[in-house]
């Protein structure tokens, strides 16, 4: 039975109508997460530094298509809501279009320049070729991860969430075989894993297309003939800023990690810290997914006025995301070690220097869910100020604060609790933007 978005959602019905969702997402970041095992295990721990220090700017030239999928899919629900479906397939199709245009441009951006970016990043002699030979085969294959991601938050729109795990888990398990036989049994290292995500990507992003663009697929929404409209996109973008903010900050966030931890103790420091990321990608993944999955739920109750359903999907997230947060950070406690030797095995004194960043950094875990979907809420409610503002404060500025302040105060141990200190400083903002919500509509 399909779950409509005008629907009332009890707890059931929106765990079976996120859940996917979440899915989705984590296994997304797998793709990255499998190429760093295989690249680790295979390749060796300068290769592993190497796919750490040039992702930053495939995720940064990213941005851009995670800002108009979820803006894009935020303002396509809430037309949906206010039953405006010529408008709102016109503003989807204009929003795929302008994907693939700046998708195109920044695949030639990052295939000309990548070696200058990655000397900017601090890249040794030694290190170059592998950051190049990943960073490049990746940028010209931008288009499928434009897509891919874009549609995460489309099919969902379309009340097809089922449909996107599916697409997802086919992608996924491609990359994940194609790692083995292009790492391990061809012997191309970082540039087979490369080839693999971005073979992956450009399944994940081309299935969904065409499924948008066959008629009669079944969805409210369809890729057809459009029209310019110049004040959709700019909402669109608008709405969409947060995850921009998120997506570029959480990059620049890792250089300056990177930059900080070469200072500090080399190489090991930013292997340590390419383990805290792969592990925040899945643990803070279901999080994301769970924003992805319930945001055109409330932009469609936002269009149609329904606030007593905005203030149970309000009320029943927030207990969803207490309960999953304390499990998430106590099975992250636990299983330190395992997940340290997954990438780590063949040395102790890394090994040791990993968990012991693990269990410090996990308890960021308890709190980043509520600060996520703080940002993800107030972009459904097509409020891209507030969630923009969220994002900013949340993984910019107090993140760069704590990397810069704690460090000289606590040491090693400042620099792995830096996301722990910026995350509660978050909640604050989020706690008081939503009481401000909830006295300015009442629900």
């Amino acid at each position: 039975m399909t779950i409509r978005l005008s629907d009332h959602f009890t707890v059931g019905k929106l765990l079976r109508f996120t859940l996917p969702s979440v899915v989705m997402v984590i296994f997304t970041s797998l793709y990255t997460i499998v190429d760093g095992i295989f690249v680790a295990n295979v390749a060796g721990s300068q290769a592993f530094a190497a796919l750490n220090l040039i992702w930053p700017v495939i995720a940064i030239m990213g941005t851009f298509g995670f800002m108009i999928g979820t803006g894009g899919s935020a303002l396509v629900a809430k037309l949906l809501g206010e039953q405006k479906k010529r408008e709102a397939n016109e503003v989807f199709s204009l929003l795929v279009y302008s994907l693939i245009v700046v998708a195109i441009v920044m695949s030639v951006v990052g295939a000309v320049w990548i070696e200058d970016f990655a000397r900017l990043l601090g890249a040794t002699e030694q290190m170059l070729p592998d950051c190049v030979a990943y960073g490049r085969t990746l940028a010209l294959m931008m288009t499928g991860y434009f897509l891919q991601n874009a549609f995460q938050a489309f099919l969902v729109t379309a009340e097809r969430p089922t449909l996107g795990l599916l697409l997802t888990i086919i992608a996924g398990v491609m990359n994940m075989v194609l790692d083995y036989l292009l790492i391990a049994v061809a012997g191309l290292g970082i540039f087979g894993a490369a080839l693999a995500t971005g073979l992956s990507w450009i399944v994940g992003g081309i299935i969904p297309f065409v499924f948008f663009v066959t008629p009669g697929n079944g969805t409210p929404l369809r890729v057809s003939k459009t029209r310019w409209n110049g004040k959709a996109l700019l909402q669109s973008c608008f709405n969409g800023s947060s995850e921009m903010v998120t997506n570029l900050s959480m990059s620049v966030i890792t250089v300056l990690y990177n930059f900080e931890l070469m200072k500090m103790i080399g190489a090991d420091g930013v292997v340590a810290y390419g383990v805290l990321q792969y592990i925040s990608f899945v643990f803070a993944g279901a999080f994301l997914g769970y924003g992805v999955g319930i945001a055109p739920i409330i932009s469609y109750h936002y269009g149609a006025g329904n606030t007593g359903e905005l203030d149970s999907l309000l009320k029943k997230s927030l207990a969803l995301i207490a309960i999953t947060a304390l499990v998430l950070t106590i099975v992250a406690e636990i299983s330190a070690p395992w997940l340290a030797m997954v990438f780590v095995n063949g040395s102790a004194s890394l090994g040791a220097l990993t968990v012991h960043a693990i269990r410090i950094y996990s308890v960021s875990f308890l709190l980043c869910g509520f600060n996520i979907f703080g940002s993800s809420f107030f972009t459904a409610l097509n409020n891209g100020l507030v969630s923009a503002a969220i994002s900013f404060v949340r993984t910019f500025l107090f993140q760069i604060a704590c990397i810069l302040i704690l460090p000289k105060l606590f040491g090693l141990d400042g620099i792995w609790s830096a996301v722990v200190v910026a995350e509660s400083l978050s909640l604050l903002v989020v706690v008081f933007f939503l009481r401000k919500e909830k006295a300015r509509y009442g629900y």
